[in-house]
């Protein structure tokens, strides 16, 4: 299909930054758009990677797409390094790998995914919760291993109808979960930056009391410097022994020291974890751990979560290089 982006003024098609790990559908699909400067093919250190990008004639890029946890963070030091940029497109919900302030005040606009991973992401969380209280990822290796026919009855797992779940941010992915456990018969509390009008879940203003009152957290909020490690010691404490925390968030929400302390030493049941501290780096204990089911940051993903995010992303690009609105603006 065609661009429908403008040309630029020497008639070839404007040039885009990527900042994401190869994929073929995302990178065939932007090269027949637009003329891509792709950082982590070039093989080349970042500072050197910018030099080169600002200073391609006669028309540096404007635009950017760029992924959470990826290669690189959007701060002052990459803007001054590229002033052309005027656009960032994130392919992650989560935009806390780009400075928001300094890019308002360079008046640099930004996108993210929107609600594109939405219902994969609740989704998933369901699906590791249920893991974690029927022991089904345990089970199936207790099979695999020839276990059954030597040791009998696999140990029986716990239900989830009548669970209390506290969910940590109730946007639009946590409400999503909120849903989907409330029609497993689930009581749904939440923390938030405000209370919603618009639900009839219990709230509560912080993290600690609404661990002491659950069974299960979830972790579904942003990454900021008031929610990292938002879940830390004392909130394993009152979640208490019985109780099962689940993050699909960023691994930086959870204290992951304390986590793998608490867990160790038997201060909660079990954990299932999409997201870790220092991705792709998993720790240690964790892999021995039979009360803690582990995916590699794929909650995201789907077939059809893939190719929704890139019609998005062109989208986004198309209608910044054509003067349009963001489709999915985080900064106008």
């Amino acid at each position: 299909m065609a661009s429908s982006a403008a040309a630029t003024a020497s008639g070839e098609p404007p040039a885009i930054l990527f900042f994401r790990r190869p994929g073929a559908p995302f990178n065939a699909a932007l090269r027949q758009r637009f003329r891509v400067l792709d950082f982590l093919a070039s093989g080349e250190p970042l500072p050197v990677f910018l030099a080169a990008a600002a200073a391609a004639a006669p028309d540096p890029p404007r635009a950017a797409v760029v992924m959470g946890g990826g290669a690189a963070r959007v701060d002052a030091a990459f803007l001054d390094a590229l002033p052309s940029l005027r656009c960032l497109v994130s392919t992650a919900a989560g935009v806390d790998h780009i400075d928001l302030a300094e890019c308002a005040r360079r008046g640099v606009v930004v996108a993210n995914s929107g609600t594109v991973y939405s219902a994969d992401v609740a989704d998933h969380a369901v699906g590791l919760l249920i893991d974690v209280l029927r022991c089904v990822s345990a089970a199936e290796r207790f099979v695999r291993r020839g276990l059954w026919p030597l040791q009998g009855d696999f140990p029986l797992g716990s239900k989830l109808a009548g669970r209390r779940v506290g969910i940590i941010g109730l946007g639009n992915i946590g409400s999503l979960i909120a849903k989907r456990l409330e029609a497993f018969g689930c009581i749904i509390h939440y923390n938030s930056r405000r209370q919603k009008g618009s639900v009839s879940y219990k709230y509560f203003p912080n993290v600690h009391d609404l661990a002491s009152e659950s069974d299960v957290l979830v972790v579904a909020c942003a990454l900021n410097k008031e929610t990292q490690h938002i879940v830390n010691k004392d909130v394993l404490e009152a979640l208490g022994k019985e109780g099962i925390i689940i993050n699909i968030s960023r691994g930086a929400n959870i204290d992951e020291g304390e986590l793998v302390r608490a867990l160790n030493e038997g201060r909660i049941a079990g954990a299932g974890l999409d997201v870790f501290e220092n991705e792709p780096a998993v720790p240690a204990e964790l892999l021995s751990m039979n009360n803690v089911v582990l995916t590699p940051h794929s909650a995201v993903f789907t077939l059809e979560s893939r190719s929704d995010l890139c019609d998005q992303m062109i989208g986004n690009l198309e209608a910044f290089l054509s003067g349009k609105p963001l489709l999915t603006p985080v900064l106008p």
